[in-house]
């Protein structure tokens, strides 16, 4: 019995696995492939990538615009998700806190078109009563951005608060730390992977979004995914395959460096923990 449930279990992991990374593989594959027709294979060939990195300045742009945005986003969605998580776990009960944490978490279930759409709302109300934005473009991108990020860093770092209890933080201040020297000597560093995860998920979401960025962008500010969706609806380059090749490295780079980081710090606490029970006995 026990046998047949984990092959069970390795049947359906396999099969999930291989639903996930199969299309990845299969793109990377026609990346390659000499033909302009995408799914007729002409032969290998690095043709495409020559294209991209010679021949689409427009791609360029949209990708240089993209990773302005997103790090400009996860930035300021780990700094504001940071301290709204801090508001609710260390700051115990206060006057509308509930609103607050409801008001936090609702970006995560609003629909994206929505989110746009309110959004829009907001940039033109505020441009015709004080003429700002007077253009949308990377500012009202980055803004729109950031509503919806900051709810996904907010619960990481909660969560990692929640769970790391005080005793540490207490013991400081008991020593005569002062409050502001707690969070940047303590609580910041065993911060550490939730930030980090809390980054690069906002910086992904960011790359990502297509549906609220094509609501509040304007004229000649063509983000990634808005142009990789325009030249969909005309007729997919295989030079496209090329660029998603190495976004799809980049990312797995970053995701195995992140990895890294977290493993390092969840040693480093670990070996914390042991030199406080060792003091503590």
């Amino acid at each position: 019995m026990q046998g047949t449930r984990s092959r069970f279990l390795t049947v359906m992991i396999t099969l999930g696995m291989a639903f996930f990374y199969i299309p990845m593989i299969l793109l990377v594959i026609y990346s390659f492939n000499y033909s302009r027709i995408v799914p007729v294979w002409g032969g290998w060939s690095t043709r495409w990538y020559e294209v991209l990195f010679f021949e689409s300045p427009e791609v360029w742009a949209a990708v240089r615009l993209s990773l302005q945005i997103a790090f400009v986003n996860a930035t300021c969605a780990v700094i504001i998700g940071t301290l709204a998580a801090l508001a609710m776990v260390r700051f115990g009960r206060f006057r509308g806190r509930t609103l607050f944490g409801g008001m936090l978490v609702a970006p995560l279930v609003m629909p994206e078109v929505i989110t746009g759409i309110s959004l829009l709302v907001l940039f033109i109300t505020l441009q015709q009563l004080v003429g700002w934005p007077a253009e949308r473009g990377f500012t009202t991108i980055t803004i729109a951005h950031i509503t919806f990020s900051l709810a996904y860093v907010a619960i990481t770092v909660q969560a990692r608060l929640t769970g790391m209890g005080q005793d540490l933080e207490e013991a400081a201040s008991d020593l005569g730390a002062k409050p502001f020297k707690v969070l940047t000597a303590i609580t910041i560093p065993r911060l550490t992977p939730a930030l980090v995860s809390g980054w690069l998920l906002a910086f992904t979401l960011s790359l990502d979004d297509l549906v609220i960025a094509s609501f509040v962008t304007g004229p000649g500010a063509n983000t990634l995914p808005i142009l990789i969706f325009s030249r969909i609806r005309l007729g997919l380059r295989p030079d496209i395959n090329a660029l998603a090749t190495i976004i799809i490295l980049v990312v797995a780079v970053c995701v195995a460096i992140a990895a890294l980081i977290m493993y390092r710090q969840h040693k480093r606490d670990l070996r914390d923990e042991q030199l406080a029970e060792r003091g503590g006995g």
